[in-house]
């Protein structure tokens, strides 16, 4: 299927696409684009770990600022930046050298599912969890990363029925929040974030505000009135309800049982493992968001259940009912690094058979020799 993306934003079109044009002339014409997508994602791992390093449950920002060496926040606003720029040339570089393929669309969107929630966790070590005075309270670090990832799944979930990406609002905005809010951090220190901002609020707070403001009316409104212009245009990749609304039933029932586990869990789980939990979130949601773009990508219709659904599932059952008793952190730990592990494997598996199947190399723009 021909890749198609709109782009609307203002700030995209008229800020962000005249330096990423600038910026793609420096990039050798030998580099092959999937290298520019992975090396951004690679950036954002790096700097989740470093800050993941100095402030493991959330707290190093509200307790004892300083915590965190002024360096690392520098460095998070550089590396977001580089991701971002990285994300956005890598299509421009591949039509540039003539190598568009699915598996490079495939790559850059299967990342970006995972990437997402990375994104997400980061920025959460800047405003800190809730310490009775500032913070975020980590219901609301699950609430928040919830919304972003419905927000990501509300596009793909709509370009597998319209076939066409509309590039959400959100993503440029974020970003640019994202390295401003870094930027601020390492000038002037994290005590930014816990003095009252406007009106009583905080910056956090306000932040959590446009978030949901944006998604819930604005982002996704618009995927609903694209999906039904393009109803009414006869132009809808599925005749049938079921079918347009398929690719939605494994992601929320994962959403379901994770609130479950939450909201129940007998030793408070998502208090005590704050950083385990959500990344055990963001590898679930984005496993499953890839089946979804792979459907689309290949018109093929996705499963009704995925199968992490099946041993989460029995996960949350045996915590919840008091089961698992003091070792639900033990099984926690041992249930995110299985998904981990799983996730990566589909991942190179997809990257390998698709390099075979279209004859290129995935990090290389030489010609695979056929057999």
């Amino acid at each position: 299927s021909q890749y198609s993306a709109v782009d609307t934003n203002p700030l995209s079109v008229y800020i962000m696409q005249p330096i990423w044009n600038k910026i793609i002339k420096i990039v050798p014409l030998w580099i092959a684009p999937n290298l520019l997508t992975f090396s951004g994602f690679v950036m954002i791992l790096v700097n989740y770990f470093l800050i993941s390093f100095y402030d493991w449950d959330y707290t190093a920002s509200g307790t004892s600022p300083g915590l965190v060496p002024t360096w690392v926040w520098l460095f998070s606003a550089f590396t977001t930046f580089c991701a971002y720029a990285l994300d956005s040339i890598d299509g421009k570089h591949a039509r540039r050298t003539q190598s568009s393929t699915p598996l490079g669309e495939l790559f850059d969107h299967g990342l970006d599912s995972w990437a997402t929630s990375i994104f997400v966790l980061s920025f959460f070590s800047v405003c800190s969890r809730d310490n009775g005075k500032t913070g975020v309270s980590v219901y609301t670090m699950y609430i928040y990363l919830s919304i972003v990832l419905f927000n990501f799944m509300c596009s793909h979930w709509e370009k597998y029925n319209t076939g066409v990406l509309f590039l959400p609002w959100g993503y440029d905005i974020s970003q640019v929040v994202l390295i401003a809010a870094y930027l601020l951090t390492g000038t002037v220190g994290v005590e930014v974030w816990q003095k009252p901002f406007l009106f009583g609020y905080y910056i956090t707070d306000v932040l959590v505000i446009l978030l949901i403001g944006f998604s819930l009316f604005l982002s996704f409104p618009q995927t609903l009135y694209n999906i039904h212009r393009a109803h009414l245009k006869k132009t809808l990749k599925n005749d049938s309800l079921y079918e347009g609304l398929l690719p939605l039933v494994s992601p929320l029932l994962l959403f379901v049982l994770l609130t479950i586990w939450v909201v129940l869990s007998p030793g408070n789980i998502l208090a005590k493992q704050p950083r385990l939990f959500l990344w055990m979130v963001g590898v679930t949601f984005s496993n499953v968001i890839c089946k979804v773009i792979i459907c689309q990508m290949s018109s093929t219709r996705p499963e009704l259940f995925h199968w992490f659904l099946f041993p989460l599932a029995l996960v949350v059952y045996a915590a919840i009912s008091g089961l698992l008793g003091w070792m639900e952190e033990v099984v926690l730990a041992v249930f995110t690094a299985l998904v981990t592990a799983a996730h990566v494997h589909y991942g190179v598996c997809v990257g390998r058979q698709l390099s075979e199947h279209l004859n290129i190399y995935i990090f290389s723009l030489k010609k695979r020799v056929q057999e």
